[in-house]
């Protein structure tokens, strides 16, 4: 695959104050250097609508053509992730967040609370924003169902 840009961002208070390491985004990292795609920026953004929301649009901003949004796809009270990302998505990818879901739920239950969707910011091009739940699992499941499939996802766009 070519070298289209990609950007991590993970929505967690925890991390954001050193209370817990960063183990999802290093995860997601290594997901991006393996299939070969270069790395714009992984941020730790304290949870809720307003951070997340700037951090996609800054990362829109600088043409990443994969934004990994990892935590806030719960129900908690500061989880906004999935209604932040809606708000950028021209096509939702329904299969691949039920595939998704499938593969989680192989390893564990609580895959069905996560609420995370995956999208394009436009039909036939755009980007692609992946929600993960803030679990090292959850990262690993998404990643393994959505990565191997980038070349189709993006095959009517300009080449990844």
């Amino acid at each position: 695959m070519g070298t289209k840009l990609a950007t991590i961002i993970v929505s967690s208070d925890r991390i954001l104050t050193k209370g817990k390491t960063n183990k999802s985004g290093e995860i997601a990292q290594d997901f991006i250097k393996n299939y070969g795609l270069q790395l714009h920026d992984s941020t730790v953004v304290a949870e809720g609508y307003t951070p997340v929301d700037d951090a996609i649009k800054t990362a829109l901003a600088a043409d990443c053509k994969i934004i990994i949004v990892i935590g806030g796809t719960g129900i908690g009270a500061t989880n906004f992730t999935p209604e932040v990302t809606e708000k950028y998505l021209s096509a939702r990818l329904h299969g691949l967040e039920t595939q998704v879901l499938l593969r989680g739920l192989e390893s564990s239950p609580k895959a069905g609370l996560s609420r995370g969707i995956i999208g394009m910011t436009e039909h036939g091009g755009g980007s692609l924003i992946i929600n993960c739940a803030s679990s090292s699992g959850a990262v690993k499941d998404a990643l393994s169902v959505i990565f191997p499939l980038l070349p189709d996802i993006f095959r009517d766009c300009e080449s990844l």
